[in-house]
């Protein structure tokens, strides 16, 4: 969950590889997974999608117990607000969600009012801009 993201844990993250215009995205989901790689696409178990993945430079070090490397893996679920806008999360977003234009490399991201679902800040209304965009 991105408050459970320790900065720590993220500083070997070299670029993010996107499956999908996340542009379009009012949020992602994100998680740490323990993986066997540094690199290269994850396997994915959930239910939704996978919409991307960090890919680890060469000095990350795998676990001396379990041999695998934590890397963040980017979902989003079928009830998602991309499948379902005015669902469970129209106004609203799930704890490990974040807006992925606030996500880089070794960058936690964070909720913003797009994420969030609104209500749109008083800018916004005066430039006429509806959420979602």
């Amino acid at each position: 969950m991105s408050s459970l993201i320790d900065a720590d844990e993220i500083r070997h993250e070299a670029e993010f590889v996107w499956l999908e215009d996340v542009d379009q995205l009012d949020y992602v989901r994100q998680s740490l997974d323990r993986l066997p790689t540094r690199k290269g696409k994850p396997a994915y178990h959930r239910d939704g999608r996978m919409v991307g993945y960090a890919i680890l430079g060469p000095d990350a070090k795998a676990s001396r117990a379990s041999g695998t490397f934590r890397r963040r893996v980017f979902w989003v679920l079928p009830h998602d607000r991309d499948a379902e806008p005015d669902g469970l999360y129209a106004r609203s977003v799930p704890a490990e969600a974040v807006d992925p234009r606030t996500l880089e490399p070794r960058v936690k991201g964070y909720k913003t009012e797009r994420s969030e679902g609104g209500p749109p800040s008083p800018a916004m209304q005066e430039l006429g801009i509806q959420l979602p965009l």
